[in-house]
């Protein structure tokens, strides 16, 4: 444990020592593995951007390093993509918005120095609070409400990725996956836990569902939306809230949880089918970014082209004043 921390403040000095890109970034990262909703804080910060006078006009553009994606190198990725070609992440963010570039590439200064060469005016990079080689302008840290990482432990005791004094790094702090009546109290409890400094903002953001979209529009029967029970399968860190969200709606009658990222194969297929068809009547719900990957997937049962939706996660802000004091802070760069 004390080498560990030994290599982690080294990379963290290292950090704080290597230069910027020459476009303003904003980095949306983290210290804890996985659940903190990086890929919806990323696309409420383009909507931000979109909707500023600032940057309303702008080339933005979204790197990341397209995680567990086959391609290799820099690659820019469209709407017709694959997730296996570019990762889930990346696709996603560029079919919600598809004037924004998006880009992935392992090496962030090479990837961020060939979208400024495309034109790009700022870069929103996606987990890249603990790359060494590039500070980004902004620096977002997210921390999840139910898992605050002062009460939590470094790999593999624990889920911190990064030692828990990295949050002094930070030039912003968002609590995510909050309750979405906040306490003033509780607000003021987090602050002092967290001991930021006076010049480091603190924010609060709730998951927002809408209604469930086809996966498989051209296929899909939407008369299942209204069933009083579903099928669930999921391939995210945490699906916790999203079971609790849809059993305000569904009942769900089974759910088939695979690993993070899961590149879904046809025997997996077998098993979804194999569930729908038990649950006739069931709507088959997923998340987005697991929509993303069944779509690579060929021959897909027809059962389950008919009856899958995926349910799309937003993040706002539980105040109206954090979102105003947040748009403004990037408005500034």
């Amino acid at each position: 444990m004390l080498i560990q921390r030994l290599i982690l403040k080294r990379a963290a000095k290292a950090w704080r020592k290597t230069p910027g890109a020459e476009v303003p970034t904003i980095c949306v990262g983290n210290i804890t593995v996985g659940g903190t909703g990086k890929t919806p804080h990323t696309e409420m910060i383009l909507r931000l951007l979109q909707e500023s006078d600032r940057w309303g006009n702008a080339n933005l553009a979204v790197l990341s390093r397209g995680y567990k994606r086959k391609s290799k190198g820099f690659q820019m990725v469209q709407v017709d993509s694959t997730a296996a070609f570019s990762g889930d992440e990346p696709l996603q963010i560029k079919r919600k918005f598809p004037s924004v570039a998006v880009a992935v590439d392992k090496n962030r200064v090479e990837g961020c120095a060939r979208l400024v060469q495309d034109g790009t005016d700022i870069i929103v990079l996606d987990d890249a609070f603990q790359y060494k080689k590039l500070h980004a302008t902004l620096n977002i840290v997210l921390v999840n409400w139910n898992r605050p990482y002062f009460e939590d432990s470094l790999l593999p005791f624990g889920r911190l990725r990064d030692l828990p004094s990295r949050i002094a790094d930070a030039d912003v702090v968002i609590v995510t996956k909050c309750p979405h009546e906040l306490d003033p109290e509780d607000r003021e409890k987090w602050g002092e836990k967290m001991a930021l400094r006076s010049d480091q903002p603190l924010f609060f953001t709730m998951e927002e569902y809408d209604a469930p979209v086809p996966v498989f529009p051209e296929d899909a029967d939407t008369r299942y939306t209204y069933s009083k029970t579903a099928v669930l399968f999921t391939g995210i860190a945490d699906d916790t809230r999203l079971r609790a969200h849809l059993s305000d709606t569904y009942k769900i009658v089974e759910a088939l949880k695979f690993p993070d990222h899961h590149a879904y194969s046809k025997v997996d297929m077998w098993q979804i089918a194999a569930a729908v068809r038990k649950y006739p009547t069931a709507a088959l719900l997923t998340t987005e970014k697991d929509a993303a990957r069944v779509l690579d997937c060929k021959n897909v049962d027809e059962n389950i082209r008919g009856r899958l939706f995926a349910v799309p996660v937003k993040a706002s802000f539980v105040d109206e004043a954090d979102r105003e004091a947040f748009a403004q802070r990037l408005a500034t760069l």
